[in-house]
C-alpha cells in the first residue's frame, strides 16, 4: 500500500513539473485594461520569414537594410496548415533587427544585430472590433494598448494582405498552402 502511494505521488509530482515547464499560455494574454502583456518567449515559436530592407508605403529605404524575422504561435501554425487561414486568439510577432556588413570574418552580405523594433499582430474576434489589431513593443513596458482600429498598419494589412489581413505572400512556405486552400488573395501578388 505504502508503495503504491509513493508511484501515485510521484507522478503526480512529475505531471505538475511537466505541466510547469509549458513555455507560455496558447492565446495572447492581456492585462485587466486591455493591455496586451508581452510575450516573452516568442524566438521560441514557429518562425515564418525573414525580410530584408523591406519598406512598405511611401517610407524611404534606409542606409543600412533591416531584417524583419516573423514569428506565429504553434498552434496558430497548425491551424494555418490544416485550413489556410488564422484561427481566433493568433498572435504573430515581428522583430526588426539592425544589419551590419563588417563583423569577425564576414567579407560579403548582412548579418542581423540588435532589436531595433518590436510589434505583435493579434487576432481576436472578440475584443477588437475589425478582429485583429497591432501592438507597438517598442518600449520595455511589460504591457501596451492596441494601436488605433485606423492605424496605417491596420489599414495597409486590410488592403494588401494575402491571408485574413495578414502578409502570408510574404512566408514562401506558407504561399502554396494557402493557394491550395483557396484562401490566399491574388491580387497580394501584385
Amino acid at each position: 500500500m505504502k508503495i503504491r502511494n509513493v508511484v501515485a505521488l510521484a507522478l503526480v509530482a512529475v505531471g505538475a513539473a511537466l505541466g510547469a515547464q509549458e513555455l507560455s499560455p496558447r492565446d495572447p494574454q492581456f492585462t485587466p485594461d486591455g493591455e496586451l502583456i508581452r510575450p516573452e518567449n516568442y524566438r521560441e515559436w514557429i518562425y515564418l520569414s525573414t525580410g530584408l530592407g523591406m519598406t512598405y508605403g511611401t517610407g524611404r529605404p534606409s542606409a543600412e537594410p533591416k531584417f524583419d524575422n516573423v514569428f506565429v504561435t504553434p498552434q496558430a501554425y497548425k491551424a494555418f496548415l490544416q485550413t489556410g487561414l488564422w484561427p481566433d486568439k493568433t498572435i504573430f510577432i515581428l522583430e526588426v533587427r539592425a544589419s551590419a556588413t563588417s563583423g569577425s570574418i564576414n567579407q560579403g552580405g548582412h548579418f542581423q544585430e540588435g532589436i531595433v523594433g518590436l510589434e505583435a499582430h493579434v487576432k481576436d474576434t472578440a475584443r477588437f472590433p475589425k478582429k485583429w489589431a497591432f501592438f507597438n513593443l517598442n518600449n520595455t513596458a511589460p504591457s501596451v494598448k492596441a494601436m488605433a482600429a485606423d492605424s496605417s498598419c491596420q489599414k495597409c494589412h486590410e488592403k494588401n494582405g494575402a491571408v485574413d489581413e495578414t502578409f502570408v505572400q510574404f512566408y514562401p512556405t506558407l504561399v502554396p498552402i494557402a493557394k491550395a486552400k483557396g484562401t490566399f488573395k491574388a491580387t497580394a501578388e501584385n
